[in-house]
């Protein structure tokens, strides 16, 4: 059995999986506000109460909103700040008398869905995150690349390029830098688009519904949202020429991106000589606590890595 723990802001998601990958229980409990002490004890009360209803134990990957440091073996580049400077693995590692395994969640979307999902099959996938902000991640032949500083696929932090005349000055990033792509192309920055051009909020759901009934303004700060994105996407072509981008996080349920997407990305790739397979995810919410589980694999198993 292997068990996967989605760590959010708000909730703290557990996903059981049998070795064929069938599901056996997925709850989820709110996520403590407190301390690290009472996220970590959250976890740990988490998987033993699914082991004791399942009557196993398995092993245990839990996706997070950062990463651990290869170099201190701590928790860096969290949202959930409180993560920060701990050592969540060895911690919950103690807690539960067993190895766990941690990595970013936007790893654990791109594993999922390389796994089983809208990318299995395919050599090298690149895993989008397209929400309150842009992640990424990458896996190669079903495997994580994480790199040598744990930020492998952060997509989201390189700056803008290509950028127009009307893209200046650009806007801040919360990382303390200007220009990020997720200054541009998350769910936020097109709702504060929106809102510039037309002098009132919508979620991007309704600007995206709002283009479709021929709203014009939602209509052309969609058209600049996708040429952005469409770029950023072009140099993860560049880079990496994944056999499949899996798009995911709140702006994936935008169907227009599927269609407009691939042949912006040709066009401004470096002559792919065909168009880049841009596809939504299979699992949706539940990518990310899969992708936690699937952190072991069933080779692991078999060398008794688990415990």
């Amino acid at each position: 059995m292997r068990l996967g723990i989605d760590l959010g802001g708000t909730k703290i998601e557990i996903l059981a999986l049998g070795d064929d990958g069938r599901e056996l229980l997925r709850e989820r409990t709110p996520t403590p506000r407190a301390t690290y002490d009472d996220t970590l004890a959250a976890i740990a009360r988490l998987v033993q109460e699914t082991e004791q209803k399942l009557g196993q134990k398995g092993s245990l990957g839990v996706g997070i909103p950062g990463a651990i440091s290869p170099q201190t073996g701590l928790v860096k580049n969290a949202n959930s700040t409180h993560l920060i400077g701990h050592a969540l693995d060895r911690d919950l590692g103690n807690a539960l008398n067993r190895t766990v395994r941690v990595a970013n969640d936007a790893n654990c979307f791109a594993l999922s869905e390389a796994s089983d999902g809208a990318g299995a099959g395919k050599a090298v996938v690149f895993g989008v995150i397209l929400g309150t902000g842009v992640g990424g991640g990458v896996c190669i032949n079903g495997s994580v690349l994480t790199g040598a500083h744990a930020i492998a696929g952060e997509w989201g932090h390189n700056p803008l390029p290509m950028r127009e005349p009307g893209e200046l000055p650009a806007p801040n990033c919360y990382c303390g830098r200007a220009n990020c792509i997720e200054a541009w192309c998350s769910g936020p920055a097109l709702e504060a688009q929106f809102q510039r051009h037309a002098g009132h909020k919508q979620a991007a759901a309704e600007i995206e519904r709002a283009a479709k009934n021929g709203d014009t303004i939602a209509q052309s700060v969609l058209n600049a949202h996708s040429d952005r994105l469409a770029r950023a996407l072009a140099t993860v072509v560049n880079l990496i020429d994944p056999d499949a981008i899996v798009l995911g996080g709140g702006l994936s349920n935008m169907t227009h991106l599927y269609e407009v997407l691939p042949p912006l990305v040709e066009r401004y790739a470096f002559k792919p000589e065909g168009q880049s397979l841009i596809v939504k995810n299979r699992h949706g919410d539940s990518s990310g606590v899969r992708g936690a589980a699937w952190l072991w694999t069933l080779d692991d198993y078999r060398q008794g890595l688990p415990g």
